[in-house]
């Protein structure tokens, strides 16, 4: 299923070695040759400067050409990200890698520009490539599976966060119930009128009761003696 295919590419994504003494998870990477041009305003520009060696634990190395104040080149992006587009190219369609980096680095620069640093969670433009692998290589309905693989399926949606969905927030578990017994069973439907007629009459009675109740109290209690 889905979500514990994406819970496994999540952990495979990092270096299983983290840098000595950083104590930070490093996504891993791909080398892009040529290097990607990105186009960014001055602004942007700065702020990649000023944190570039924080994303590249985001597997993302930028390069800045002296040349032009509105371009950056990327030479290194997340493993994943090269993993898309084998896959896009291999179905014959149009490349990805260029505007899933564009993506990556508006989303890394706003949050710069709102938090003045880098998150350590993983990022929402990597989720959203993951995502798409964890539900093209997931297992699906009506796919055969032995008892082992079952139990290993199972076992491995323990470890996710939310293992009732899969990457894309549809639903991966469903409730089975053996349902045909109703087809042979006839359904009677209720006759409305005579419930109300019913009711009706049971809310008469209840007054009637009421009211005889009330006056065999009344006959047993004794007369008020004047004072």
């Amino acid at each position: 299923m889905g979500q514990s295919r994406i819970c496994s590419l999540s952990r495979d994504s990092y270096e299983k070695q983290q840098p000595q003494g950083s104590g930070r998870k490093k996504l891993l990477s791909s080398t892009i040759s040529p290097p990607l041009e990105i186009s960014v305003t001055e602004e942007q520009r700065r702020l990649l400067r000023c944190y570039h060696n924080s994303l590249e634990d985001l597997g993302l190395e930028i390069l800045f050409p002296d040349t032009s104040d509105s371009l950056v080149l990327v030479g290194k992006v997340p493993l994943c990200f090269a993993e898309r587009e084998a896959n896009e190219l291999r179905r014959g369609r149009a490349t990805v890698t260029k505007s899933i980096v564009e993506e990556f680095i508006r989303e890394q620069v706003e949050l710069l520009q709102t938090t003045g640093g880098i998150q350590g969670t993983l990022p929402l433009t990597v989720q959203k490539v993951l995502a798409s692998q964890a539900c093209h290589g997931a297992i699906k309905f009506n796919d055969g599976l032995s008892l082992e693989e079952s139990c290993r399926l199972i076992e491995a949606l323990s470890w996710c966060q939310l293992p009732f969905q899969c990457a894309h927030g549809r639903p991966s578990m469903l409730p089975l119930a053996d349902m045909d017994h109703l087809e042979q069973e006839k359904q009677v439907k209720p006759n409305l009128a005579r419930l109300c007629r019913m009711a009706q009459a049971w809310h008469l009675f209840g007054k009637a009761q009421g009211c005889d109740t009330r006056q065999r109290l009344q006959e047993s209690m004794p007369p008020c003696e004047p004072l």
